[in-house]
């Protein structure tokens, strides 16, 4: 196996076999992103990807997961992705999912029925970046898409029958839109109803926009009671149907789990005992392990 630059995975492809058939991400222009700033995105060469597969044939008996890398693989003609897959289904008969990071721009440009066709070679789950329901929000980080493409993508999803894992991030409004990343963010997120959600807490890179707007007193990011009061106040109003939500990703402050709706009022409860102190903040340095 061989792999160009920094590989980057979901936390919950910890386990699988990554192959990576893209180089870098087809956007890459969001404002708080550092990840591919070290490539230039291109489509690597099908027998390269099928080389990498037939090594790992070689050196991995058993592969139960396999991760499609970089940013966006879904950005791949169909066919391409078809050859992929039933390779990979030649190779590793025991393997039970394929992922891949997607972009809006990516799902949006496959019909339903290339999606269908998708899962059924092998594909089954998609992990979209929404980042925020709020329009002006998603104009400000630059990601390059509205919340109405959103969510257009994300049902399109639900409808192929792929699992659709979803991403949102606390403090990308900054401390003047803590309601409004709140609020829109449960509005878009119900309007998809995601099997999975997971809520991120900005963290500030480096080399990134975002992070000069915070030198140059333009974005204000968030203490860490004004996250816990952002984050509540989107439990409070999302609207969904046996989604699991995390909120313990390395950058989160406080770690919480549980699935929605039926754990939402524990979810609450333990964000206000959080505020009243009874759980202790993750110090910022842990926040980057």
């Amino acid at each position: 196996m061989e792999y160009e630059g920094t590989v980057y995975r979901p936390p919950s492809e910890a386990y699988s076999l990554i192959v990576q058939v893209t180089i870098g991400c087809s956007h890459n222009g969001c404002k708080f992103c550092s990840m591919y700033k070290d490539k230039k995105f291109r489509v690597r060469e099908l027998k390269d990807i099928i080389a990498d597969l037939e090594q790992a044939k070689l050196d991995y008996s058993v592969v139960k997961r396999i991760f499609l890398a970089d940013g966006d693989a879904l950005v791949l003609e169909t066919s391409k992705l078809r050859m992929i897959l039933l390779k990979i289904k030649e190779l590793f008969p025991g393997c039970e999912r394929v992922g891949v990071y997607a972009t809006p721009k990516d799902i949006l440009a496959k019909s339903l029925e290339e999606l269908r066709a998708l899962k059924e070679l092998g594909i089954g789950i998609l992990y979209l970046g929404v980042e925020s329901g709020s329009n002006e929000i998603l104009k400000s980080i630059n990601k390059g898409v509205t919340a109405e493409n959103l969510i257009i993508a994300g049902r399109k999803v639900k409808e192929s029958g792929i699992k659709l894992s979803t991403t949102l991030i606390s403090g990308i409004g900054g401390r003047e839109k803590i309601s409004e990343n709140a609020i829109e963010s449960a509005k878009l997120i119900s309007a998809i109803n995601p099997d999975y959600v997971g809520f991120l807490t900005l963290m500030l890179e480096n080399g990134t926009p975002i992070y000069k707007d915070v030198q140059d007193d333009i974005f204000h990011i968030l203490t860490e009671d004004e996250v816990m009061f952002e984050l509540r106040e989107f439990l409070e109003n999302v609207e969904v149907t046996n989604c699991i939500f995390r909120s313990n990703h390395a950058s989160n402050y406080i770690s919480l789990s549980g699935t929605m709706p039926g754990d939402k009022d524990k979810l609450l409860a333990d964000i206000d005992l959080t505020l009243k102190g009874k759980y202790l903040y993750k110090q910022e340095e842990y926040r980057r392990l």
